[in-house]
C-alpha cells in the first residue's frame, strides 16, 4: 500500500493498476468559490438546484477534486477536462482525452469523496458510513445472493451493520466498474468470491467508512 499526500486530495492505497485517492468535501467558502470555477456551465446549473448549501458545497467540491485528479495525469487544467456519459450514467472521458486510456469512478458520502483511477482497465468504487440501515434484512434478502444471504446471517446482531455494508459496497463497485447500473440481478452476483476476471477489495478509507473498489484485470 502507497500513501502519498497531492493537492487537496491523498492517495488511500495504490495496488497493481488501480489508485485511490480520498478527497475532504468539508472546504471553507473561499476555496468553493474558487473550486467551483472549474466546473463547467452544465455542473454549475446541477449545483444551483441543490437546496441546501450543505449539498452544493459538497458536489462542487466532489466535482472539482475529480476534475484535479484527472487533470494531474492528463497534464492539463481541471477546467479543461470534459465528460461523457454512458447509457447507464457512467461518466468517462470526453474523446479529446480518450486516447490517454484512463478510466475512472468516483462515490462520495458525507464529507468525503473517493476517486479510483487506472490506465486502460474499467473501474468502479463505492462508499459508505458506517451505520446500521433499517432495511438491511430485507435489501438483504432480494439484492445478496444465497451464501452471502447465509454469510450475513450468521453474524451477530452488532456485527451486521459491517457484514451489510462490506458486502453492499462490493456489489456496487462491481457494478459500477462494468458501467450496468442496478438494471443487473444482484443477486446472481456472488461475491463471496472475486469473479474471475476481477480484482475487488474492501478497505477503510477513513474511520468510520467503508468502501470496496473493483477493476478488470487480464
Amino acid at each position: 500500500m502507497t500513501i502519498r499526500l497531492e493537492i487537496g486530495a491523498r492517495t488511500v492505497f495504490t495496488a497493481g493498476l488501480v489508485e485511490v485517492v480520498a478527497a475532504r468535501l468539508d472546504a471553507p467558502p473561499d476555496t468553493v468559490r474558487a473550486l467551483s470555477a472549474w466546473l463547467c456551465a452544465a455542473e454549475q446549473r446541477r449545483a444551483a438546484r441543490f437546496r441546501f448549501e450543505r449539498d452544493r458545497r459538497r458536489f462542487i467540491v466532489a466535482r472539482a477534486r475529480l476534475r484535479q485528479v484527472l487533470a494531474a495525469r492528463l497534464g492539463v487544467q481541471p477546467e479543461e477536462i470534459e465528460f461523457v456519459y454512458g447509457a447507464n450514467g457512467k461518466p468517462a472521458l470526453a474523446p479529446r482525452f480518450a486516447g490517454a486510456g484512463w478510466d475512472f469512478n468516483a462515490s462520495r458520502c458525507e464529507e468525503l469523496a473517493l476517486y479510483a483511477v487506472s490506465r486502460a482497465r474499467n473501474v468502479g468504487i463505492d462508499l459508505e458510513a458506517i451505520c446500521a440501515v433499517r432495511e438491511a434484512d430485507d435489501i438483504a434478502a432480494r439484492f445478496f445472493s444465497r451464501r452471502e444471504r447465509a454469510a450475513y446471517r450468521a453474524l451477530a446482531p452488532a456485527q451486521r451493520p459491517l457484514g451489510f455494508l462490506r458486502c453492499w459496497t462490493r456489489k456496487e463497485a462491481l457494478v459500477k466498474a462494468q458501467g450496468a447500473g442496478l438494471s443487473m440481478p444482484l443477486a446472481q452476483m456472488d461475491l463471496s468470491r472475486t469473479p474471475p476476471g476481477w480484482w475487488l477489495r474492501s478497505f477503510t478509507p477513513r474511520p468510520g467508512f467503508i468502501a470496496a473498489a473493483a477493476i478488470r484485470h487480464g
